[in-house]
């Protein structure tokens, strides 16, 4: 798996995380999904993603959006 989808993959089960943390433990685990809807926005711009970074350390192989 490359580097592209593996950051999509994680970002879509944060969100299923904070969503189910959300309406299972309290409801102040909302700020969590901001927190990561707002990082997507950003990485869209900037082209700079923390996951990516991380992902890249563990030796994920390369893709194209993240460089």
């Amino acid at each position: 798996m490359s580097l592209d989808r593996t950051v999509l993959a994680f970002a879509g089960l944060m969100v299923l995380l904070s969503t189910a943390l959300t309406v299972w433990v309290s409801p102040l685990f909302v700020w969590f999904t901001v927190f990561i809807g707002l990082n997507l926005i950003q990485s869209a711009f900037t082209g700079f993603c923390p996951a990516a970074f991380v992902f890249r350390r563990l030796g994920v192989r390369p893709g194209t959006a993240f460089s």
